[in-house]
């Protein structure tokens, strides 16, 4: 298959051109950028045949039917090449070939750095053939199953890209620091583009998981935007690492000592990149997280390239060990240099935290019984590792390098006290009791004041003052919206208003699409409306929820409806010629009409004579039954509308068939429903945060 044989080109192209860097080094610049050139549009044809495939409706690929369907919407047909584990990973693949070129084409790499960029190229090359989109299906299929509700959303068509962007350009530090091992041990000139590398990768993979958070906060109803998800923490884990790894490469152009700790640093984020997609994509955590991919094969094979790549980088450091600079890495307590490998040592310890409590259930595992450990250990663990990072922050701001005082006289401390004050309070008129919570929350502020009044005098250009601002910020709005936070659960009847929260609540009923595809929980709170989306089968069960939420200066208003216990829906088993009884109404199978649809669909119309002893009423649902089995049906009203039926399903001989009896619609319209009400206090803060450490990296990678 043409897909395959673009893939098998990647791979050959990546592999010589590893041969040319490494051993032909005065024509690796030239025919390295050839080869390398080469790996990209192998990699390039083969994502174009499988997004040509996706919007053709070629149903005879696997993947293609496993998460594409006919009437998907264009924006998510985009999506599906990301949405499941072969896809992704050519997406991880064509990012990094990108990336490739790009380097070898402006000649950023020294040939030594580029074959070890491609080495990895060509690994990710293997994980893509080990896990192929293109294998055919087992089973032609007219339709394809289509792409989970949960993933139809702008926010988390994005996501995934994003978050590949990062992990692909944690690759080029990683390939800076092996190539200067490679070349010349003692040089310098791969710190400060290595750096700007690490900006960016580390801007990218941020930004990847703060959308994923706010996805999760806007869609998922469960009222929160983290939940320390084995997988989720698999992306901030070499997050965390980056930032240990971006301020290290930074120290070392001051103190040559440090350049064993940064070319760790590299050798961890790219091999924790590497660890993470195994935790995700072998199945482990199926049990355990929500994101798991189904356990194959392919799991094994990631962790064997995990494992060369980090013994062999290791290997690689341990024998160039002796012709680094060694020595001490600061001369005092008292200097920035100092505080800043605290600093970093504190961030290692959270990243360590992480790490092993979501490789719990694989650590379990090998000791017998698999578990995870719960939300609140890692609530436990980094909240006073969070304090003690910003206070490190604040010293650092307050001292320059070699120990000078930058913060002096008493209308600084004033101003510091000021903002430390300022932030405890905030915290505790949101509703924070806890000593900690509260303590985070006031230094966090202080954090913040420290950055901005340190600036210039501190060294940092103005954007790494943005993003240590946004820190601040973000940690003071996660105590805000967290720990301040108060949810209850209320039922409300249609039309009812209830004082909730300080706030005065309306639910206005349930409103239904006109195509049956989706319905909406109406509510006003403060006289505003606000809706939560629910999107539905095509046997309209419930396939994904959106919460209601009200905005406003303090916070938001989040509404979160669970569907009605009793939802007055009755099934019905009719056979033909036989009347049956369902409440008070008579119902009576007359015939069933079979009609054969292009593409192996079959359209199925039973008729039914219905009767409440007064009147008699004759109707005719549909259901349209695709080639694998699925059925696609609509209510259909009866009796003047006081009731409704939808066609469930159908013996092979048409002599019995499977109904729902449903009340009418303004009934169902002015069901009672539970809803889960909950503040979330000044989380709007937490958004500019994050868009304030992501747009201050970019901006600092530009310097």
């Amino acid at each position: 298959m043409a897909g395959a044989a673009s893939l098998g080109f990647t791979l050959a192209f990546s592999l010589l051109a590893v041969f040319v860097c490494a051993f032909r080094r005065k024509a690796g610049e030239k025919w390295g950028a050839y080869l390398a050139c080469g790996a990209l549009g192998g990699t390039a044809v083969a994502s174009v045949l499988l997004m040509a495939a996706i919007f053709q409706n070629d149903f005879g690929l696997e993947y293609v039917a496993n998460y594409s369907s006919k009437d998907l919407d264009p924006l998510y047909k985009f999506s599906v090449f990301w949405a499941g584990q072969q896809g992704s990973f050519l997406l991880w693949l064509l990012i990094h070939a990108l990336v490739g070129g790009y380097l070898a084409c402006r000649k950023k790499l020294a040939p030594q750095g580029m074959a070890v960029y491609m080495l990895l190229q060509a690994l990710l090359a293997v994980l893509v053939l080990g896990k192929s989109p293109f294998l055919p299906v087992a089973e032609l299929m007219e339709d394809g199953v289509g792409l989970n509700p949960l993933l139809q959303d702008p926010w988390m068509a994005i996501h995934p890209p994003i978050i590949f962007i990062g992990y692909a350009l944690l690759a080029v530090p990683f390939a800076y620091g092996a190539g200067a091992l490679w070349q010349d041990p003692k040089d310098d000139g791969w710190l400060e583009p290595a750096r700007k590398w690490t900006l960016i990768a580390w801007a990218f993979l941020g930004a990847g998981i703060f959308i994923g958070g706010y996805w999760a906060y806007k869609v998922l109803g469960w009222g929160g935007y983290w939940g320390w998800d084995p997988v989720e923490n698999s992306s901030l884990v070499p997050w965390l690492l980056a930032a240990v790894l971006l301020h290290l490469l930074k120290v070392a152009k001051v103190r040559p000592n440090v350049r064993v700790m940064a070319h760790l640093a590299a050798i961890f984020t790219y091999s924790f990149v590497l660890y993470g997609t195994f935790l995700t994509r072998s199945g482990i955590l199926g049990d355990f997280s929500v994101h798991s991919f189904s356990g194959t094969s392919i799991g094994l094979l990631i962790a064997v390239v995990n494992a060369l790549v980090l013994m062999a980088a290791l290997c690689q450091l341990i024998w160039k060990l002796k012709e680094l600079p060694q020595g001490e890495i600061y001369e005092g307590y008292g200097n920035r240099e100092f505080l800043l490998s605290l600093g970093m040592l504190l961030l290692v310890f959270m990243a360590v935290i992480i790490f092993l409590g979501m490789s719990m259930p694989l650590l379990t595992q090998l000791a017998g019984k698999p578990a995870a450990v719960d939300t609140n250990f890692y609530v436990r663990t980094t909240l006073p590792l969070a304090v003690a990072m910003l206070a490190v922050l604040i010293c650092c701001s307050m001292r320059g390098y070699g120990g000078s005082r930058l913060l002096q006289g008493q209308k600084m401390k004033m101003a510091l006290a000021g903002c430390f004050v300022l932030g405890a309070v905030l915290a505790l008129a949101a509703g924070v009791r806890g000593i900690l919570p509260l303590l985070l929350a006031g230094t966090a502020l202080l954090g913040v004041g420290a950055s901005v009044l340190g600036y210039p005098r501190s060294g940092l250009r103005l954007g790494g003052t943005i993003a240590h601002v946004g820190l601040g910020l973000g940690l003071l709005a996660i105590v805000l919206s967290g720990s301040g936070s108060q949810t209850l659960s209320e039922e409300f009847q249609a039309g009812e208003t209830k004082s909730l929260l300080g706030h005065e609540i309306t639910y206005r009923g349930q409103d239904f699409a006109e195509d049956g595809k989706g319905k909406a929980y109406v509510y006003e709170v403060d006289g505003q409306e606000v809706r939560a989306h629910t999107k539905l089968h095509s046997n309209g069960s419930d396939a994904a929820r959106e919460p209601a939420i009200y905005k406003s200066l303090t916070g938001d208003i989040y509404i979160a409806p669970t569907p009605p216990q009793e939802t007055g829906v009755e099934e019905l088993t009719l056979k033909k010629k036989q009347i049956a009884l369902a409440g008070e109404e008579a119902y009576l199978l007359e015939d069933v009409e079979a009609e054969e649809e292009p593409g192996g669909r079959l359209r199925l119309t039973a008729e039914i004579s219905v009767t409440d002893g007064d009147v008699v009423d004759t109707i005719r649902p549909v259901i349209e039954v695709s080639q694998n089995r699925t059925g696609n049906s609509q209510p259909v009203s009866v009796l003047e509308g006081r009731k409704r039926v939808r066609l469930t399903g159908m013996t092979e001989d048409y002599k019995k068939v499977r109904l729902e009896i449903l009340p009418s619609l303004e009934e169902a319209e002015k069901a009672a429903v539970t809803a889960s009400v909950s503040t979330k206090p000044y989380i709007w803060l937490l958004w500019l945060a994050c868009t304030a450490v992501t747009c201050g990296c970019l901006l600092a990678a530009k310097k």
